[in-house]
């Protein structure tokens, strides 16, 4: 009877141990809990500035800018855009005209310039004497009609076989008609350098005697203001 005492008390002894054991370890482990955020979990990664003494890089970044910089004012600008089109002589330089050497007086000479002048890149027509357009005789039956010396229009030929041949420095007075192309073609002098004519190509404009037109010069005449000739084309 005793030892069944014993036994039985042993037992419980022993359960009691494996209890009171099994409690202190539960509460010395350590409790494995993942916590809980309330923050989202798809932000993307907090942003971290670059210190002012390392180079930043980025795939993203712009290419750094290597050409020089090269500022030009408006005047360089006009200057390499505006091509000269024309003669780079104006029309109312003319030095005879400006010294007075002129084939007619100062009040016709004024006004056979103006004629040039508001005549000035009109075009070309065969056979026509304005407004809009002009052959080489009707430009010139045109102005000194208009200056106040009239003449019936006639073709350079005609014009040649009635007016005055002059010589020496009469040759380039403002005002002389020049003839070329063997009598196809005419004009007025400006003074020693050029002529003013109704080009095929330019319309109303200034050509210089020096080069295409120097060996093509027949020779300088001066209208006889009571003229009177037949109506005919030219070229």
């Amino acid at each position: 009877m005793n030892l069944k005492k014993i036994f039985f008390v042993s037992v419980c002894f022993v359960l009691a141990a494996v209890v009171l054991t099994g409690s202190t370890n539960a509460q010395e482990r350590e409790r494995v809990v993942k916590p809980t955020s309330s923050q989202p979990t798809n932000l993307p990664p907090a942003y971290k500035p670059v210190p002012d003494d390392k180079t930043k890089t980025s795939s993203s970044s712009r290419p750094v800018l290597t050409s020089p910089i090269v500022i030009v004012s408006s005047t360089e600008k006009e200057s390499s855009l505006v091509k000269k089109t024309a003669s780079s002589r104006a029309i109312n330089s003319s030095s005879a005209l400006a010294a007075g050497r002129t084939a007619y007086g100062a009040g016709v000479s004024g006004r056979i310039m103006a004629g040039i002048q508001e005549r000035w890149g009109i075009p070309y027509r065969y056979g026509s004497t304005g407004p809009n357009t002009y052959d080489c005789s009707g430009f010139v039956w045109s102005v000194f009609n208009e200056a106040g010396i009239p003449f019936t229009r006639a073709s350079a030929r005609s014009l040649w076989a009635s007016s005055e041949p002059v010589y020496g420095d009469d040759r380039y007075k403002f005002g002389t008609l020049v003839f070329l192309n063997g009598l196809g073609h005419m004009g007025i002098v400006a003074d020693e350098n050029g002529f003013y004519h109704a080009s095929s190509s330019k319309g109303i404009t200034y050509s210089p005697f020096k080069g295409y037109w120097s060996t093509r010069i027949v020779g300088f005449r001066r209208l006889k203001p009571e003229v009177q000739t037949t109506t005919t084309e030219e070229k």
